[in-house]
Order: C-alpha cells, then structure tokens, then sequence
C-alpha cells in the first residue's frame, strides 16, 4: 500500500497539488490522468521519494519495494542488459556484489563465513537463484533477443533501451509498480505482453499513459488530476469518462431544479412579504432559500484542439500507386517489393517490426529520400501532405508560432493565424511563443496546424500521437474519422488504428500483408496463421 497524506507541492507561487489525499491498495491498477501540465508525471516523482512535497507525507507500507520506470535511457550504458534488469531489485545487486567481493578475499576469515552465510540466507529468500533466468524471461518477453542480453546498454538502439528500463522496473516482483508512459515506444508485440503482465500482476500498479486502449485493458481505477486535487474512480478509462459526464450533467441538472425552485421562492416572498395572513409563511420560504446552494461547477481544465482536416478538393480516381519499391541502408534491406495502391475511400494503417522502414516509405513518398528501385506514382489531382514523427528541423528558428504559420503560407491578416492558432491552443501570447523553445506537445500541435493549413486530400502521418495528450489525441483521433482525405498512417495507439483504419497494409521482411479490414480483425487473422 502506498498513501498520500495532506499532499501540497508549490513552486514558487504555483501550486501544483493541494492537500491530496489518496490510497492505493495492493491488486488494483490505478491510471493517472489530467490535462497537459496537471502533474501526472511529477505526481509520480513524489510517489517515488524523487520530488519532496512541500507539505504532506508519502506513506509506504513497511518492507514494501518499489519498482521505477527511469526515464534517463543513458543511466546504463556502461552496464550490461541482464545486470541492468536485475538492478531493478537494489537490495539484490547489493547481496550479489558483496558475496562476489567476499568470495574473492585471499584472507577469508570465519567473520567473512558468518556474513557469507546471512548474504546467502536472503539472497536465497529473494530468489536470487532465479535472477538471471527471470531477467531474461522479461527481456524475451518485450522482444529482446538473447543475443542482445550480454551487451552493453550503449550499444542498444533507443526503443531497445525503452524496454530493458521496463523490465528493470518490473523485475523481482515488486510490491509497488510505477509506470511513466511505459508503452512510448514499444512495438504492438511488446504493449500486448506487457498489457498481459499487469493484468496478471498481483500487486499495486500506478501508470500514467495516454494510451486509451491500455488503460481500458489494465486499469481497475483511474486517479483524475484537476485543481491541484486526485478524485478517484473504480473502472477504466472509459468508465471514467462516461461517470465524469455523467457526475456533471446530474449537477447541472440539480442546480437546475435548485435555480427554480429558488424562483419560486423568491416569486412567493416577494408577493406574500407584506401581507399579513401570508408573511410567516413567506418568512418560512426565506429561510428555506438561505439553505439552499447550488453545486459548484468548474469548467475542467482539460482543453481539447480544433482538428479538421478539409481538403481543398476531393481526389480522383488515380491516387497513389506504389510498384515494386525496394530500398537498402546501411546493409539492411528496409523494402523489398513493395507494391500497393491507394483507393478512394482508402484510410491505411501501416504495420511493421521495423520502425525506421515505415519511416523510410514515407520519405521515399515525399520525395526525401530515393528508393533504389521500383516506381511511385501519384494522381493529377493529389496534394499530399506529411507529418513525420522526428520533427525537430522545422523549429530551428526563432519566429514566433504566429511568424512561423505566417511565412510558411503566406497569410497576411495576423487575426487569421491568431484565430486559426487559438483553435489549436495557442492563445493570447501563447501564440507568441518562439517555435525553437517549444515542448513536444506544442511542437506536435503546431504540425498538426501546419498539416490543416495545407489542405491534403492525401496524408501521411507517422506516429502523430507522439507527445499529445489525451486530450489532443481524442480531437485528432475524431478529426481522422471524419476527415474525407485518404491517408496512410503508423501508429502504436490501438483505438486509434481500430477507429480510423479501413485497410491494413504491414511490412515484412519478404514484402507486404494487404488486408481490407479493421484493426481488431487483422489481429485475429494474424493470431489463426500462427495457430
């Protein structure tokens, strides 16, 4: 069990939670959510003991261990993966490094025997026999290969990092797991082992995530940040959602009722006050309205963006055609016989282990980079646009966002960007900010304008729920739905791909799997070739 009590945290004259007061209990999974900037993720730092409260206590149960999702993936690279996992487990490692220092003394005294033989009683009582084999059970588990687990941190690419750091955290059993955004890049194999793993876990699980379908798969409560306060719901993320609106259409509706029954009041004091058969009973009624109050109402904090995607004119019959791409780098064949057309209609979930070859044909598709063979053709009528996952050399100036919207389309009238830019967040002097010191989040929404502004009938989109919150991720889930443009997208959100998606196309090592068909059903297909 793990316990706010009386939680305040300030800095400087902000205050970021006030007196929070909050339990989680051993066997339940609790999702923590809130808008951009709530403070999920420091809310976890102060769980950990990394961030001290400025008022308040955090209670843990006694003898209780916590395990940490580290977010700094070069904390390791000196260390070799399997003693990175079990590392996990500090007062293990510690027992293994003393036995090993002990056992390599030339002058072994019968002290040393004596506390040998206490290392080996709790190094057996925390099943350090097991370490090894358990650590790579993990690992194999998240798809690291075994050839990888004797290797350097340093030599893992960063996704392979994401999940040695995972299992760290989830190795030796820990009383108390705390999850950062655990499901940031890893592959859809991996979410689903891990999604498996805490529904299976017996013990407490805290996970901020703005994966949906994670957190309706995983979670037995959701923890709700707004107004420096943490209001709890048992249920998932949906069940969340549909009580919190709920909660608030029944207060408005009381407040209501309350708001005409206070007019009814006030219509029979202000008739009846001076006549004097009636005014008892009106100065009964009067005491009866100073009793009533009306259900405050906050308006959340949670701001969702304005996402239309409107082509400037419907595509024709002639789209995209795709014949036989292959494309090598760095002796690694990316594509080979890539071949597909785009249909009208058509909204393209594109698949695949290998995260840099889908990146690799959307650049080809944008002429960014050449494939070596094969033959890309688009239609008379098609303006595409791109929206790629590593964004960062469009914010290398030191515009503004106003600046930037304007130089890039040409739009003179600064009300026009300023009310375009309002839609997607960006308001007041918001809209001012230098794009060169702008977080993920605002990055993110800025190319989601850029991609509006363009007017596509033909997107690509590769992994554009990076750095979006919930929030963000609702409106340009929805915005896709309704949007007419065809599109080809990645994606590791799986409500995501299962409410956008109307055809599948993956990678593979020897070409493509092109399936007309949702999400949910590719996934069974996939499941009945390997059974």
């Amino acid at each position: 069990m793990i316990e706010a009590s009386g939680v305040t945290l300030r800095f400087g004259k902000r205050t970021l939670f006030e007196d929070v007061n909050i339990k989680f209990t051993k066997g339940n999974c609790y999702g923590i959510i809130g808008a951009n900037g709530a403070g999920k993720s420091t809310f976890l730092k102060i769980l950990s003991g990394e961030i001290e409260p400025s008022e308040g206590n955090i209670i843990i149960s006694k003898n209780e261990r916590l395990g940490i999702l580290r977010q700094n993936h070069y904390e390791f690279d000196d260390v070799k993966v399997l003693e990175t996992v079990i590392r996990g487990n500090s007062r293990l490692y510690e027992i293994m490094k003393e036995k090993d220092e002990l056992y390599q003394k030339e002058d072994f005294s019968e002290e040393d025997g004596i506390k040998a033989g206490e290392l080996e009683a709790e190094f057996a009582e925390l099943n350090g026999w097991m370490a090894d084999s358990d650590a790579a059970q993990l690992l194999e588990g998240l798809g690291i290969d075994v050839s990888l687990h004797d290797k350097y941190m340093r030599e893992l690419t960063g996704p392979q990092k994401v999940k040695v750091l995972l299992a760290q955290a989830l190795f030796g059993n820990p009383d108390i797991l705390l999850l950062d955004e655990p499901t940031n890049n890893l592959d859809i194999a991996a979410i689903d082992w891990l999604e498996e793993f805490l529904i299976n876990f017996e013990n407490t699980v805290i996970v901020v995530s703005h994966d949906r379908h994670f957190l309706n798969k995983v979670c037995t409560h959701i923890a709700d940040i707004d107004y420096g306060k943490i209001k709890l719901y048992v249920g998932n993320y949906d069940f969340w959602y549909e009580s919190s609106q709920l909660a608030l259409k029944q207060m408005k509706e009381s407040n209501k009722k309350k708001e005409e029954k206070i007019k009814e009041l006030e219509d029979f004091i202000r008739r009846f006050s001076a006549n004097a058969s009636k005014s008892k009973q009106a100065t009964s009624r009067k005491k009866t309205l100073e009793k009533i109050q009306l259900d405050e109402i906050k308006p959340s904090t949670r701001k969702y963006p304005y996402i239309e995607f409107k082509p400037e004119k419907e595509s024709g019959k002639e789209i995209l055609e795709v014949d036989n791409v292959w494309k090598e780098q760095d002796s690694v064949q990316l594509l080979k016989k890539v071949s597909f057309k785009v249909l009208k209609g058509d909204k393209i979930a594109l698949l695949g282990d290998n995260g840099i070859a889908k990146t690799m044909l959307f650049k080809i598709l944008m002429g960014e980079e050449q494939k070596d063979k094969g033959k890309i053709t688009f239609g008379k009528t098609i303006k595409a646009s791109y929206l790629p996952q590593d964004n960062e050399k469009y914010f290398k100036s030191d515009k503004t966002i106003v600046e930037w919207i304007a130089d890039a389309y040409n739009i003179t009238d600064e009300t026009i960007i300023r009310s375009f830019l309002g839609r997607m967040l960006f308001s007041g002097e918001e809209s001012l900010k230098k794009v060169n010191v702008l977080s993920g989040g605002e990055r993110a929404r800025c190319m989601l304008a850029r991609c509006m502004l363009e007017n596509p009938n033909l997107i690509f989109l590769d992994e554009p729920t990076n750095h979006l919150d919930l929030e963000s991720i609702t409106a340009l889930n929805n915005g896709l739905i309704k949007s007419t443009a065809e599109m080809i997208f990645v994606s590791h959100d799986h409500q995501f791909i299962q409410t956008i998606a109307n055809r599948i196309i993956e990678i593979t090592e020897d070409g493509i799997i092109d399936k007309r068909m949702t999400y949910d059903e590719y996934l069974e297909y996939k499941k009945s070739l390997n059974s």
